[in-house]
């Protein structure tokens, strides 16, 4: 198979990826996303990056999603979409990514679908935002509806700071996402699905901050998934259409397992480490059974 992979040149994981291609008998490349560049004649859409040609490989592997405009984001994923319909494999699929990356579309499918999730509000005013605050108890986390790694959230428990907080998103044209707080003991459980199983699971644990994310310095620790946990994180990525995703599960006070995100541009590199599962290798062997 020709690979390409959508990502940084120096990542770590875009190494893996192109290491277990390669170890396969697969030739694999990186590009940039940023170069992406379509071109439509003849009835045909030739999609590019850079030297690579993207409508000539067996497989793209989507590995990073830069920040860029509404208008860049857009054409990304159509350029994704196009490559998708001519019969090429796309992981994730488009679809599949545009629903993770959007926080709100990702909790409102997980609601739909029966899972459990914090209560939450989307909304666009400061003023809105200041009743759901109450309504949410006083004490909330503040999202970006785009974002990834536990960048740019915030917990909000005070009520003045909460409306300066609320104004000042409001000013900068945000979407406030606010969802309740849910007290825990420092950890969540993180899943990796790949088509349809289980590929494990570990816990990322913060001695001192509520953001359990490995980018914010957390611990990862093995864990043996619970088979309610296991169900809920193929669920949860059934509800997404992602084939391969980590879903980060968290524990309230009454002990309920909630589904707090579903990442579909997944990290595995600390559960690699706990586990010594070659994830790569993985991926590429997934991408031959298709």
């Amino acid at each position: 198979m020709n690979i390409a992979v959508l990502g940084q040149a120096d990542s770590w994981y875009v190494a893996e990826l192109t290491r277990a291609a390669q170890g396969r008998g697969h030739a694999a490349e990186c590009v940039d996303f940023r170069r992406l560049s379509a071109a439509v004649w003849e009835a045909q859409t030739l999609v590019t990056a850079g030297e690579a040609a993207l409508h000539r490989v067996d497989a793209v592997l989507v590995r990073t999603m830069p920040p860029g405009s509404l208008e860049q984001v857009v054409f990304r994923m159509d350029a994704l979409q196009r490559l998708e319909a001519q019969g090429i494999q796309v992981v994730n699929p488009p679809r599949a990514i545009e629903a993770a990356v959007d926080k709100f579309l990702t909790t409102a499918r997980l609601a739909a679908n029966g899972l459990p999730t914090p209560r939450t509000v989307v909304c666009e005013s400061a003023d809105d935002a200041c009743i759901a605050f109450e309504r949410l108890g006083q004490d909330v986390v503040v999202k970006p509806i785009f974002g990834s790694e536990g960048r740019g959230i915030l917990r909000v428990s005070d009520p003045d700071l909460a409306y300066r907080t609320f104004r000042t998103l409001e000013r900068t044209q945000a979407v406030l996402y606010l969802q309740e707080f849910i007290q825990h003991s420092g950890f969540d459980v993180r899943v990796l699905v790949l088509n349809g199983e289980v590929l494990g699971t570990f816990k990322r644990r913060h001695p001192t901050d509520f953001r359990t994310n490995v980018a914010r310095a957390a611990v990862a620790e093995p864990h043996v998934a619970t088979e309610e946990e296991r169900q809920l994180a193929l669920q949860a990525c059934a509800a997404v259409g992602a084939c391969f995703a980590g879903i980060d599960l968290l524990y309230d006070p009454a002990g309920r397992c909630l589904v707090i995100e579903v990442n579909a541009v997944p990290g595995w590199r600390a559960f690699q480490r706990v586990s010594g599962l070659d994830v790569a290798d993985k991926v590429i062997e997934f991408l031959e059974k298709r």
